[in-house]
């Protein structure tokens, strides 16, 4: 289970690593289903009375590790889009500080799944739920290693182990295609560093290859049973980074299609349009966002407004919109303290982009300064440190 820290669809190694466990019961559909609808406390309940119903399934425990980290990056904007650019952005995301208590839970978590696959495949080593299981393990660590602690390369060190690990559950059932998840995964993400990373030691060997892992993930999307959603959900941030926004849409209107209530996938389907060169059907999205906002729908009550006039403001920026989309950018910020430094910083440096455009630097380097300001060590106030001393100019 997962979804896609979609921008990202995020960096190396917080791609999702999904597992379901015991389907048929009714209390882990309800906490997939909210899962998947951005309700993670919600899940989370429902992912501890699942525990005490299934004492012995690591499933539920990487379950639970997964939505304490997933409900982070939400609370933190790590899920959104936009936060996604440049060629090496699986390297800039952002660190994240959950409370020793959320810690601790997730620690405790990992500590337990790990227990329960070791205690199964000591019985029996080919035990392949139980070899996956741990594999999933693994890349959830390898996950909270990479966006928590910033130890890239412990976090590296444990993906290859869940690469290792998917890899034999597909060599004893070459039929299991939820294993391929991961392969597809490390194969995308090891041939997106820099080679300086793909040299280190426990990588020798394993270059990595963009267009297999893409291969992989469809096949677990047509072929899969348990990760078809994930593989979906991954793919269109794929789609996404390598240019290829028309295969995406169609997976996203299945996705929200199953899950009417994640409104990112509406903000995901607008930049995708906008990314078509489709300014029509990219804002139509954005309306009618704010149209299920307007009426108080589950799911869609909560969402900020900023986050709202953020997006819209963007892809009139991109369409060279300039006066339309300074009004909105400006909405976003007159309130700054109920902003996530994401969507804050970008706000503002895209206001001093707009000034610049229209050839008033000095608004423009007010703009970038409370951009710096707001979220110092994001990639966006490095930027704007840049056009204080060289105007920003749109790329021919």
């Amino acid at each position: 289970m997962h979804r896609i820290p979609f921008a990202l669809l995020i960096s190396a190694l917080t791609l999702p690593i999904a597992v379901r466990a015991s389907d048929d019961a009714a209390v882990v559909a309800s906490a997939f289903d909210h899962f998947y609808n951005l309700e993670y406390d919600e899940a989370l309940a429902d992912f501890y009375k699942a525990e005490k119903a299934y004492p012995s399934d690591a499933d539920i425990r990487n379950n639970i590790a997964q939505t304490l980290l997933y409900r982070e990056m939400f609370r933190n904007g790590a899920l959104e889009s936009e936060l996604v650019s440049g060629n090496n952005s699986f390297l800039r995301r952002p660190k994240m500080n959950p409370t020793r208590e959320v810690q601790d839970q997730f620690d405790s978590a990992i500590k337990s799944a790990f227990a329960l696959s070791q205690a199964k495949i000591a019985k029996n080593p080919n035990d392949t739920d139980a070899i996956y299981a741990m594999a999933v393990t693994y890349g959830l660590r390898s996950n909270y290693s990479f966006l928590v602690t910033k130890a890239w390369k412990s976090a590296l060190s444990d993906a290859t182990d869940a690469r290792k690990l998917a890899a034999r559950v597909v060599e004893l059932n070459p039929q299991n295609y939820d294993a391929r998840l991961i392969l597809g995964v490390n194969q995308y993400i090891v041939g997106s560093l820099p080679w300086t990373w793909r040299a280190i030691g426990f990588l020798a060997g394993f270059h990595g290859d963009r267009a297999e892992g893409i291969r992989t993930l469809e096949s677990v999307a047509k072929k899969g049973k348990k990760n078809r959603v994930d593989a979906e959900v991954l793919l269109c941030a794929l789609y996404r980074r390598e240019e290829r926004s028309k295969d995406a849409i169609p997976l996203l209107d299945d996705l929200l299609r199953r899950y009417p209530r994640d409104y990112l996938l509406l903000f995901e389907k607008a930049q995708m349009y906008s990314a078509l060169g489709d300014k029509k059907n990219a804002l139509g999205a954005i309306d009618q966002l704010a149209e299920l906002k307007k009426r108080n729908l589950p799911g869609f009550a909560n969402v900020p407004w900023e986050k709202i006039y953020f997006e819209e403001g963007n892809i009139q920026f991109w369409y060279n919109d300039l006066d339309e989309a300074l009004v909105n950018l400006k909405k976003v910020t007159e309130a700054p303290k109920e902003l996530d430094l994401n969507t804050g910083v970008l706000a503002y440096m895209r206001q001093g982009q707009i000034y610049d455009l229209k050839n008033n630097h000095g608004l423009a380097t007010q703009a970038y300064e409370q951009a710096i300001a707001f979220a110092p060590e994001a990639e966006a106030a490095k930027e704007s440190q840049r056009y204080i001393h060289e105007p920003y100019r749109r790329k021919s």
